[in-house]
Formats: structure tokens, sequence, C-alpha cells
């Protein structure tokens, strides 16, 4: 038990530890990531489920402690209940959808030339090594503009489009040139999947888990 406690965690600084490189020197990373073929399972457990955590979590802390105005409007918070479960379906809705995109990725990779992964791990990875910007980007989260989350997480989805593009000659074998296209590809499922995560969140609210408002 305390063996695969000590593994669990060393598997967890290990692949933690390709934040900074995805940042410094991706190329390099990107070929470390290759070698190791972890596989989903771990992905998630150890990097992609750890770093998911960062935007609802600082969501959480902004708008129930210290909230936000709209113009000259009054302060406006959420209660703890609803932040929680609001945030709680946000961090299920990231996990769903990274697993999707690294799903599309390993699946339509045929298409551009590289080989099919039986428990599409290199696709999961990509997609996960890849949203490594965004899951930072949930820092900002703490202060809770709207503006300037917009900005941050724009930046940080740009970057992200690069790293997919960067990374796909490395960890799926795709020339250059079809990277570009296929990256293109990935972005649209990513733009598919924010426009269901907008309808879905409708339909959420109307079964009611619509956000509860507090002053001050």
């Amino acid at each position: 038990m305390f063996t695969q406690h000590v593994h669990n965690r060393e598997v967890m600084i290990m692949l933690l530890s390709h934040v900074p490189g995805m940042f410094t020197h991706p190329d390099a990373e990107w070929e470390l990531i290759k070698k190791e073929h972890t596989n989903p399972g771990r992905i998630y457990m150890a990097y992609i489920g750890v770093l998911a955590l960062i935007g609802p979590v600082c969501a959480y802390i902004s708008t129930t402690q210290f909230g936000w105005r709209v113009g000259d409007g009054e302060l406006i918070k959420l209660t703890s209940m609803s932040a929680f479960q609001l945030n709680l379906l946000t961090y299920v809705a990231i996990l769903v959808g990274v697993f999707g995109l690294g799903w599309m990725i390993d699946w339509m990779s045929k298409t551009y030339g590289s080989g099919h992964d039986e428990y599409a791990a290199n696709g999961i990875a990509l997609a996960g090594y890849s949203c490594t910007p965004l899951f930072l980007a949930g820092f900002v989260s703490l202060y809770p503009v709207p503006w300037v989350n917009m900005l941050a997480y724009m930046v940080a989805a740009a970057y992200a489009g690069y790293l997919i593009y960067d990374g796909l000659p490395h960890v799926l074998g795709i020339e250059k040139e079809r990277a570009f296209f296929f990256c293109g590809a990935i972005l649209t499922v990513g733009l598919v999947y924010l426009v269901i995560t907008r309808v879905g969140t409708v339909i959420i609210w109307n079964m009611g888990f619509a956000p509860t408002f507090i002053s001050g």
C-alpha cells in the first residue's frame, strides 16, 4: 500500500515536471512525453485531474469571497452552494472535454498519416499537455474582472493552439505540412465542444442549477 502510494506520487511529480517545459522548451518536452507513452489513466490522475482543478477552485474562492461589480453597481457574490455546484460542473466539463478532444485527435490522426493508438494515449497526452496554458490561466479567476479573465484565456488559448501544432510531429509523427491542417481540424472540434457546453449550460440552469446571487 505504502509502496503504491510512493509510486503514484513519483508519477505525479514526473508528469507535473512537464509544466515548465511546455513554456521554455516545448519541442524537447514533447519528445520526453512521447517516450513516456503514459497511459490515459495516469495522465488524468496525475496531470489533467490536478491542473484542471485550478480554475474551478480559484473561481469558487473569488465568486464567494471577493465578488465582482458591473459598472458602478453593488458588489455581487455567489452563495457557497451555488458556486460549488457550478464549479463542480465546470470541472467535469473540463475532464470530459479533454478526453473527447484527445480521443478525436487519435481517431482523426489516421487520416493524416499517423498510426492508431489502442488506448488513445498519444491523443489524450497531446490534448492534456497542450491545455496546460488554459489550466494555468485559471489562476486569473482569483481576480473576477470579466475583461481581464477573457484576455488571459484568449492568450492561453492561442498558445495552446500553438502547442498542439508543435506537438503533432513529435507525439503522433505527423509531418509539419499536414500538422497545420490537422491543427485546424482539432481547433474546430474544440470550438464545437465549446458551443455544446454553452448550450448545455443553459439547459442545466433551466433544470434548477442556475447561479444564486447575493449582494455584498
